[in-house]
Formats: structure tokens, sequence, C-alpha cells
């Protein structure tokens, strides 16, 4: 008899050869949370640690195609929008996910990279704004890119913006949820402020971790999604992904020249420098 399949989360999303964001971000971040993962990609990029070098956008139809083949087949149980590449394509997801309303969404919107990279243009975040984000179940958000999507036409007033007007006007987008993470923040700590239902919903502070990290954002919102696609609560789900991507950083580490990256199977070295200790301890008792 066959094992029951786990839950299956889709990713649209960009490469990254580094393994530190993008696809490779979510697939670790799915699979680590017991979720099986699905993958759409939405973009090449030429990057490394450091910084993202180029981005090659695919062809709308490669995205659709990609996509249905996967849908018409199997089943579901949370989307997961990251770097999407073209305005085209952003229309061609907007009119898959309309097929799926009643899949959670969940969209990190990315602008640029950690080094300050571009990876979205205004025409890109305006057809995000009017054709997914009324779509969304949940935008994730840093406190840089709500201010400039909640406030777009502001100019050089969006700086002097808070976080609770900023949220007001996303949540006014038509998103159910907002979670505007604080890491660019100049706090001690670092305050993740989730918004639904226009309030407050709750405010989450986190000792803020030494080091710059390449693929955080990527990690939290795959994180909500995967224990979304569990069944938790959104309010649930919010507090076990911060609680998962915090460890992440806790154990990241620098493979390359650049920035850390967080450990998504730091659970797996965990219990493997466990066993590997009691083995030890267990011959030197003999």
């Amino acid at each position: 008899m066959a094992n029951q399949a786990p839950p299956s989360v889709l990713t649209f999303a960009g490469t990254d050869p580094s393994g530190g964001a993008g696809l490779q971000a979510d697939i670790l971040t799915f699979a680590s949370i017991g979720c099986h993962p699905l993958s759409v990609v939405t973009a090449i990029t030429v990057q490394d640690t450091r910084g993202v070098d180029s981005v090659l956008a695919m062809d709308a139809d490669w995205v659709n195609d990609q996509a249905r083949a996967i849908l018409e087949d199997v089943q579901v149980s949370a989307f997961k929008l990251g770097i999407l590449g073209s305005v085209e394509n952003v229309a061609v997801i907007a009119e898959i996910m309309a097929d799926y309303p009643d899949v959670p969404l969940l969209i990190d919107p990315i602008l640029s990279s950690g080094r300050g990279d571009d990876l979205s243009n205004d025409d890109m975040m305006d057809a995000m704004i009017e054709l997914l984000f009324p779509q969304a179940t949940l935008i994730t958000p840093n406190s840089l890119e709500a201010r400039r999507f909640a406030f777009a036409d502001d100019g050089d007033e969006v700086a002097l913006t808070s976080l609770d007007e900023s949220a007001a006007r996303l949540l006014n987008m038509g998103s159910e949820y907002v979670l505007i993470t604080g890491t660019h923040e100049r706090t001690l700590e670092v305050t993740n402020t989730l918004y639904g239902d226009n309030k407050l919903i709750k405010a989450y502070q986190w000792e803020r971790l030494p080091g710059n990290y390449h693929g955080s954002g990527c990690t939290m919102t795959s994180a909500i999604a995967a224990c979304m696609a569990h069944g938790l609560s959104m309010e649930d789900a919010v507090a076990e992904a911060q609680e998962f991507t915090w460890q992440t950083l806790k154990h990241g580490f620098r493979p390359g020249m650049g920035q850390f990256i967080p450990d998504r199977m730091f659970w797996a070295r965990d219990e493997e420098d466990a066993v590997v200790n009691s083995g030890e301890a267990s011959s030197k008792s003999h």
C-alpha cells in the first residue's frame, strides 16, 4: 500500500545558483518542513553569495505551460511567489491564481537583492499591485518594500512613512494579511509585524543576529506557506515560520566570499551531531 503523500507547495521563483535564495531556498524550506516541493521557473539569474549580476526572465508561455502541466497532475496546498521576472509573467501567474481561489497564495514581493541589485521595475510593481495583491492571502514585504509599494507615487516622502500606515495601504490593495519584516530597521531587536482585518494583529520581536544573510526573506515566506499547507492557521503559521527562520539564521553558514546563507536543514545536522556524540560516548564507555 502506498504511503500518504505529504502536502505539496508550488513556488514561482527565479533560480539562484548559490542555493541561498530563490527557487533553491524555497525547495529546501518546503522539504525541511515536511512538504513536497513543486516549482515553476520564472527567471534564471547569474549570482553568487555576494549579489545578483543579471536576470533572464522566462517567456510567459513557458511559465504558463510549466504551471498548468503540474497543476493538472498534482493537488497543491499552497502557492508561494518570489521573483516573477516580467510584467507578462505577472499577468500569466495572476490568471493561473484566479483558477485556484481556495488555495492560500503567499507573495514575497521582492524588489532588490540583499546587496541592492534591482530585481523588479515600476511596471512590475504596478502589475503586482493590480493583478496579484487582490488575490493574496499574505504578502511579506520587508520594511523598505512595504513603504515602496504603499507609497509608490509619493516620491521622497516614502522613507518617512510609518509601517502601520504602509500596512493599511497594502491591506487596502486587497491582500488578506500583511507581514512586514523589520531586519532593515535600525532597531536593537528585529520586529516583524502581522496585520489583518484592518488592524495590527501581533508584533513579534527577535534577537538581531550578527552578519548579513542571503535568502532570509525567501525562507520566511516559504516556511509560512509550508506551515499553512500542513493546515495551520495564519497566526500559528506565521509564529512557527519565524521560529524556523530564526533557527536557520542562527545556524547560518558562509559557503563563499559573500553573505551568510540560512541553514534550512539545521535540525538534521543537530541530529547528526547527537548521533556522532552518542557514538563517541558509547565507544569510550567500553
